[in-house]
């Protein structure tokens, strides 16, 4: 049923007895020393699993992602980069400062 299609009277009636409801519960929390107002919390039940069980559901995702680490196959390991030795880099230098002396003599500001 929707709020939209009750009538004015039946509107009503539904405020009284939110009133009502109201009245009685500010009776109760004044029996019971408490604000009216104040929800009361129901406190929920934990589900407490042992450490035993805890261990056999670790183990079981384990086995999960070692059977699919296995479908994938192993990746290899990144081959080292290599690196210039500091004589080849002296000559290399060398060379590119003889040619670009060699552009600077001929007068012009690129190769």
């Amino acid at each position: 049923m929707n709020i939209t299609s009750l009538t004015a009277q039946q509107l009503r009636k539904a405020a009284d007895l939110i009133e009502k409801i109201g009245s009685l519960e500010a009776q109760l929390a004044s029996y019971l020393g408490g604000s009216p107002s104040a929800p009361v919390a129901i406190p929920r039940k934990r589900s407490k699993m042992s450490a035993a069980g805890r261990a056999r559901i670790i183990a079981a995702q384990k086995a999960r992602w070692a059977k699919v680490k296995a479908k994938s196959g192993a990746k290899p390991a990144k081959a080292k980069k290599r690196s210039m030795s500091a004589a080849a880099r002296a000559k290399i230098s060398a060379v590119a400062r003889a040619r670009w002396a060699k552009v600077k003599a001929s007068g012009k500001k690129a190769l």
